[in-house]
């Protein structure tokens, strides 16, 4: 098992490695100056260069890259000096010659060209954000899902079977965004004297007496877009697994022996069906974060996605390469959190 978790990690580390190699160079031959993004149009002489050399855009690509990923590695090699100290947050391991030490630290995403803030920092102001859209959005899709799949099988070749089969092809194939715009329109604005509802909004909003208050209101119509899709495959997932387990010999052996419907259905059928549904909810949950980009667009909510929008806008490329990033990074745990599932789960899987 522990061979098997560090194949796992190597494999996660090469896909991270793959993904920073690509977005480095992918964001550096943009025809855009990190240095007047920063400093400005106006901005003299000696402040472009004292820039330039931060970033180390005085260096050809490669050693650009090489510093990128110094940046970006747990343990680096800096100077040892109180600057390089307060901007890496480091922990000093031992010295090396030329005045520099092998450290360990955070990664370091560099700083926003615009706020002038650590990428980092800016980026976890919102992450939290985010995470609670994508967990009630997969909650919602969850729940729904599961029961419109459970009632859709039991009532297969009926008007429900294909209500639920219809409206769960409609789910997969509309995008995120489309639907967003529609579902903001209708419920945040033709009827939104009834819903109580906002076209946009984010989950905090300031109260002039209160301060900072959340507003979950806010929280209902990005939620219900964002799950739709995976909403829909649950249908599709739970249907189909729950007509082939409904069909195997221990079934009908429950029903010979007199037990409720309701008992079949939910301690004995629905249990063996999930097994597929579980294995799209762990690879759905890492795709809400990347889904989530065009909703918060579209409703205006102050989370990741949103935040890399705007930075895209206004070419400020760290944050969009941190986001980038951060997105890769969970995707790989949640993949490696499957594969370690499987096993541990499913006898039958095997370890080499």
């Amino acid at each position: 098992m522990i061979s098997y978790l560090i194949r796992k990690l190597l494999y996660g580390l090469a896909v991270m490695l793959g993904v920073v190699v690509v977005v480095f160079f992918l964001f550096n031959i943009l025809p855009v100056d990190p240095a007047r993004m920063t400093q400005g149009q106006r901005a003299d002489v000696q402040s472009l260069q004292a820039i330039r050399k931060e970033f180390g855009l005085d260096k050809s690509v490669p050693m650009q890259f090489v510093y990128y990923i110094n940046d970006l590695s747990p343990i680096g090699v800096h100077l040892d000096n109180k600057e390089e100290q307060q901007r890496y947050h480091y922990a000093r391991l031992f010295s090396v010659p030329g005045d520099k030490v092998l450290a360990l630290k955070w990664p370091y995403l560099r700083r926003s060209y615009q706020t002038h803030k650590e990428v980092a920092v800016l980026l976890m102001e919102v992450i939290p954000n985010t995470l609670v859209l994508a967990t009630t959005a997969m909650i919602f899709a969850i729940i729904i899902g599961v029961f419109l799949g459970v009632i859709s099988a039991v009532n297969q070749n009926t008007w429900i079977d294909k209500l639920a089969v219809g409206l769960s092809t409609l789910g997969v194939s509309a995008p995120s965004f489309f639907a967003g715009i529609i579902i903001a329109w209708i419920f945040g604005f033709e009827l939104s004297k009834y819903t109580g509802l906002n076209m946009s909004g984010s989950l905090y909003s300031y109260d002039p007496f209160k301060g900072e208050v959340i507003s979950w209101k806010n929280l209902i119509l990005p939620m219900v877009t964002l799950g739709l899709r995976p909403l829909a495959i649950i249908v599709q997932l739970t249907r189909n697994a729950m007509l082939d387990v409904l069909g195997q010999d221990y079934i009908r052996t429950a029903k010979a022996k007199g037990l409720s419907n309701n008992a079949i259905i939910y301690r004995h059928a629905l249990k063996n069906a999930l097994n597929p549904v579980i294995t799209a909810i762990a690879n759905w949950f890492a795709s809400l974060l990347a889904g989530s980009f065009f909703v918060e667009y579209v409703f205006g909510y102050n989370g990741l996605g949103k935040t890399t929008v705007d930075a895209l806008e206004m070419s400020d490329f760290p944050v969009v390469m941190g986001s980038i990033l951060f997105i890769a990074f969970i995707f790989v745990v949640i993949n490696i959190l499957v594969d370690l599932l499987y096993v541990w789960v499913d006898p039958r899987v095997k370890l080499s």
